[in-house]
């Protein structure tokens, strides 16, 4: 299908991507790698009036170490995440995920930004962000503010971002020398995850120290298996002992029931992605 027509513009730095949000209000979309928002368009879905496009403003690109923290543009690509030295060093688990979303054509154009502003539950990078705790810049008339993962998913395609707003960059806390895995099950190749799980663990002497894990699909948001985290630390890297921590990763969640899977299917694979996620990630 065609989309309804519609003006485009594209600002060079996000003073200009600002006003013209604040000019068009409710009859603009933002768009970024458009790998989310020209289906929708297509399908008519949604037929906004202006389609504000961020591709242009080079200052939303790019990867940098802060401190303690990776700062990722809101803009940078899948495939730019996935292959640069300083992510796969620090954060892991990010690489992990970004290797099996979707594939190697829309990881060239999808952005990193984009996919987390989209706030699809079934979306492979709201676990590994909620599970590192990365925090979020959101940028407005009023300047910018940071708001924690926890935070930032609100509900079903809902995030913080408010009106006026766009997201800007993030921060994700270093994770040197953990361990991760990105564990995901789906019915086709590149298909949206009907359950995947998010892990990172740090090991010492066989027995796991920390962990973070992230879920993906089985809720309207991405959820934290804190109580899996918790029954982690301080136990060995078995197959017994991460299996009696994985039978708590439904703790929490609210699986879906749709065609590809009733909410029951996806608690007993959340189970078992959590325990293979984990092993995995403590090299067991």
């Amino acid at each position: 299908m065609i989309p309804v027509q519609f003006d485009y513009l594209a600002p060079t730095s996000v003073e200009e991507a600002l006003a013209a949000l604040a000019e068009h209000g409710d009859d603009a979309k933002l768009i970024a790698g458009g790998q989310s928002l020209l289906p929708v368009l297509r399908m008519r879905l949604n037929a906004p009036e202006v389609v504000i496009d961020l591709g242009g403003i080079a200052g939303l690109r790019g990867i940098r170490e802060d401190g303690d923290a990776l700062v990722i543009g809101a803009m940078t690509t899948h495939h730019d995440v996935l292959n640069d030295p300083l992510v796969k060093e620090h954060a892991l688990l990010i690489v992990r995920a970004e290797h099996q979303l979707a594939d190697a054509q829309i990881r060239h154009r999808g952005t990193f930004g984009g996919a987390l502003a989209h706030a699809d539950p079934a979306g492979d990078l709201g676990a590994p962000a909620l599970a590192l705790g990365a925090e979020f810049v959101i940028t407005g008339p009023g300047g910018s503010r940071t708001v924690p993962a926890d935070e930032f998913f609100v509900d079903l395609f809902e995030t913080a971002i408010g009106e006026g707003e766009l997201l800007t960059e993030i921060r994700v806390p270093k994770f040197t020398g953990w361990g991760a895995h990105y564990e995901k099950f789906v019915r086709v190749a590149h298909q949206w995850p009907i359950v995947a799980v998010a892990a990172a663990v740090k090991v010492d002497g066989g027995t796991i120290t920390e962990a973070r894990v992230g879920l993906t699909n089985m809720g309207s948001t991405p959820i934290r298996a804190r109580a899996v985290e918790a029954a982690l630390v301080g136990q060995p890297a078995t197959e017994d002992a991460v299996g009696t921590a994985a039978a708590l990763a439904t703790e929490g969640t609210n699986p879906p029931s749709d065609l590809n899977g009733a909410a029951d299917y996806r608690s007993h694979l959340a189970q078992v992605l959590t325990r293979r996620a984990v092993l995995a990630a403590a090299g067991a």
